[in-house]
């Protein structure tokens, strides 16, 4: 999603969020927390993730989470992350751009 379509989609369900547009790099984490002045673990992260049997899951953590390997293989079975172009591909964002902020 562009910033474009996600203005467009919050107008159409008449979200009123806020949408900060910085002028500095959001893409990880800990650029995430500096720039919004707030704690990693207050930034919400989306990974993705291609299982074997070809599904494809999203999961959002809080910044300073780790995925736990063997409960991640004991709740979904074996996947690995997405290629930077998949994520693209399947969800029209690119990886590490942040959006909004919701205070």
């Amino acid at each position: 999603m562009s910033l474009q379509s996600v203005k467009a989609f919050f107008q159409e369900l008449e979200l009123n969020l806020p949408i900060i547009e910085l002028e500095v790099s959001t893409a990880t984490v800990a650029l995430a927390a500096q720039a919004h002045g707030v704690e990693p673990g207050q930034i919400a992260k989306t990974l993705a993730f291609r299982l074997n049997d070809a599904r494809v899951l999203l999961v959002v953590a809080r910044g300073d989470a780790r995925i736990d390997h063997k409960k991640f293989k004991d709740a979904f079975g074996k996947g690995k992350m997405l290629a930077l172009e998949e994520v693209v591909e399947l969800t029209g964002h690119p990886v590490g751009l942040s959006l909004i902020h919701i205070s």
